[in-house]
C-alpha cells in the first residue's frame, strides 16, 4: 500500500512528464501520441515507475524504446520543475500499460 507522500510524488511526477511528452510534440515519438496512465514510486522514493499508453502507432516497442532513450532529458526537466518540492528526483522507468488492448480483446472476444 502506498504512502500519502508516495502518492503526492507520483501524482507531481505524472504531470510533469505527460507535460514534457506534450511540449516534445509527435516529431519525437514518430507520430504516436502518449499518455502517462500511472505511476508508481517505491518506498524509498528511489524509483519511480511510469507506465504509458500509444496510440496510432505500428510498433509501441520503438516509441517506448524512444522514450526510454530520454530518461536522462525527463529526469533533468523534472530535476528544473520540481526542485522546491523534491529533494532528490527519483530514477525513472517507462513500461507499456497495455490494460487498454486487454480490454479491446476481452471486448472483441465478447462480441464474436
Amino acid at each position: 500500500m502506498e504512502t500519502t507522500r508516495q502518492q503526492k510524488i507520483a501524482r507531481l511526477i505524472q504531470k510533469e512528464i505527460a507535460n514534457k511528452i506534450l511540449q516534445d510534440g509527435l516529431a519525437h515519438y514518430q507520430g504516436a501520441m502518449i499518455t502517462v496512465t500511472k505511476v508508481n514510486v517505491t518506498k524509498d522514493l528511489s524509483i519511480s515507475r511510469i507506465y504509458l499508453s500509444v496510440f496510432t502507432t505500428g510498433s509501441k516497442e520503438e516509441v517506448l524504446a524512444g522514450v526510454r532513450s530520454r530518461t536522462r532529458e525527463f529526469r533533468g526537466y523534472l530535476g528544473h520543475n520540481l526542485k522546491n518540492q523534491l529533494r532528490i528526483i527519483p530514477e525513472m522507468e517507462f513500461f507499456l500499460d497495455d490494460s487498454l488492448d486487454y480490454i479491446d480483446n476481452i471486448d472483441r472476444l465478447l462480441h464474436d
